[in-house]
């Protein structure tokens, strides 16, 4: 059994019920970002590691398929109780390959954990629709058919819940399922795959293949793969979306994100400053339900200014390896460190005024860099307009809820905003009017749980049906609609079961 502590081995891809480890000319390092340690070695797989992968799902499609639905949900009845049994093992391990606060690895465990007892409710979920005589003599129903090999794309930045947002779902609706964990952060993925296979999961039902671009494209690509899920950025997403459904394959692809945040000047600045600094500086602001652009209106703007900075500047910020009272820690690499670091010289540059500068607390032995409070942004900014994905929050400064709307009229991405008020007027307009999938009104971080979509707008998504919710249903199954007549004999003599009766 493989175990966290994988000291630099490389990773095994899982195909057909084996780990087996890859024989590929290069690696990536998986880094401990507390600590700047190498850990673990990520192969980088190509076309005949993805064509193997395939080939097992494919080969487990038909009896999977026709396994009974009430025997697949148990199944993930079994799952979840594994993954409640290695609950802080798993929050430790994600701690440890992404940098992420230990209580922010149990948040996303939790998460992750929501969409598999949602995937439990299968049976009930897929129930058909029948009409009886919608014409004379004529019954009409409607079922849901597994789509085929279902492929999963996943991010750093939550290595095992978005990955859980995607395969019980697919699994449950009787798809065999690849996934390609990030190959910064594959290490959570490889053990949750051994927790499935404790849950007595047939192999190949399940597979794992490691990579990079090569990888994706081999996946997009493949005549045996029928659905693909993504999410990163939004570059990566328009590339996974248009290569996919090129070859025929249905697809749904979540980019990147700049989430507005709007302050009015009677929200409750105590519970606000709070709630901002929660979505701007959870997970080191690496997530695309973060807070980057807070909008003051009116008389907001000097007491936020203040009270965000002087929040951020009391936060505890360091290695979270070791330690489960920091607040925030690390970014993902070095290289990600330094891009988060360059976006505050191009706002000091573009006239912009540093409030709280995160670099004076960065680390040289991981990859730290503290939060930051930017205020004075303008609207053309590039602070304001592209998606930074680090602990930077922004503050915009406008006179009505009509111009902090209008604001997100002109951004490219809209996954999610948030309102801060006490009056119902402007949440009800922000509600109706704002340019975002999801909105939270007093919430910081309006992520839907399992029940419902993900339902990012934009650039911040590609395709039609979305993760979670009766929306990941629909997309992981395929619709048979059946008309049915059956007349009466013209001559019952003649027939010698219809005599019988």
């Amino acid at each position: 059994m493989l175990t966290a502590n994988q000291q630099s081995k490389v990773v095994p891809n899982l195909v057909a019920g084996k780990w087996l480890v890859p024989d590929t000319p290069s690696c990536e390092p998986v880094f401990n970002p507390s600590s700047g340690k190498i850990i673990a070695q990520t192969p980088l797989c190509g076309t005949a590691e993805v064509d193997a992968a395939v080939c097992a799902a494919a080969s487990a499609a038909t009896a999977w398929t026709q396994t009974p639905v009430v025997d697949r949900a148990r199944v993930m009845f079994r799952f979840r109780t594994i993954l409640e049994q290695h609950f802080d093992e798993l929050a430790q391990l994600v701690t440890r390959e992404h940098g992420k606060t230990l209580a922010e690895s149990r948040a996303e465990i939790n998460r992750g954990i929501e969409v598999v007892e949602f995937a439990c409710g299968i049976p009930s979920l897929l129930m058909g629709e029948v009409l009886p005589n919608i014409a004379r003599d004529v019954d009409a129903s409607c079922v849901r058919h597994p789509v085929g090999v279902c492929v999963g794309i996943t991010p750093y930045n939550f290595p095992a819940m978005v990955p859980m947002w995607m395969f019980p779902i697919a699994i449950t609706c009787g798809n065999p399922f690849i996934l390609k964990p990030s190959e910064k952060t594959p290490l959570s993925a490889v053990r949750i795959g051994e927790l499935l296979m404790e849950a007595d999961l047939p192999d190949g039902v399940f597979n794992i293949v490691h990579g990079g671009r090569a990888a994706v494209d081999a996946l997009l690509t493949h005549p045996n793969v029928a659905a693909v899920s993504f999410v990163g950025s939004t570059e990566v997403a328009r590339h996974v979306y248009q290569t996919g459904t090129a070859n025929g394959k249905r697809v749904q692809s979540a980019g990147g994100a700049k989430n507005h945040l709007i302050i009015m000047p009677d929200a409750d600045m105590d519970q606000t400053v709070k709630a901002l600094a929660a979505s701007a500086y959870g997970c080191a602001g690496q997530r695309c339900m973060a807070g980057s652009l807070a909008v003051a209106v009116g008389g907001a703007g000097d007491p936020l200014v203040k009270g965000l900075v002087q929040h951020a500047a009391a936060m505890k910020v360091g290695a979270t390896d070791d330690d489960d009272t920091i607040e925030m820690g690390p970014v993902i690499r070095q290289e990600h460190r330094t891009r988060v670091a360059n976006y505050l010289e191009i706002a000091r540059a573009d006239g912009a005024k540093i409030a709280l500068d995160g670099r004076e607390r960065s680390d040289s032995s991981g990859f730290l860099i503290g939060p930051s409070v930017v205020d004075l942004v303008q609207p053309e900014m590039r602070i304001a307009r592209e998606e930074v994905f680090g602990p930077v929050l922004s503050v915009a400064r406008v006179e009505s809820i009509e111009q902090a709307i209008a604001m997100g009229d002109t951004c490219d991405y809209g996954n999610g905003a948030a309102i801060f008020t006490q009056n119902g007027y402007a949440a009800r307009q922000f509600q109706q009017h704002f340019n975002a999938g999801m909105l939270g009104i007093n919430v910081g971080v309006p992520a839907p749980m399992a029940w419902f979509p993900f339902t990012g707008w934009n650039q911040s998504f590609f395709g039609d049906l979305h993760v979670q919710g009766k929306e990941g249903i629909q997309f992981y199954t395929r619709q048979k609609v059946t008309l049915a007549r059956w007349p009466q004999p013209s001559d019952s003599h003649t027939d010698p079961v219809w005599r019988s009766h």
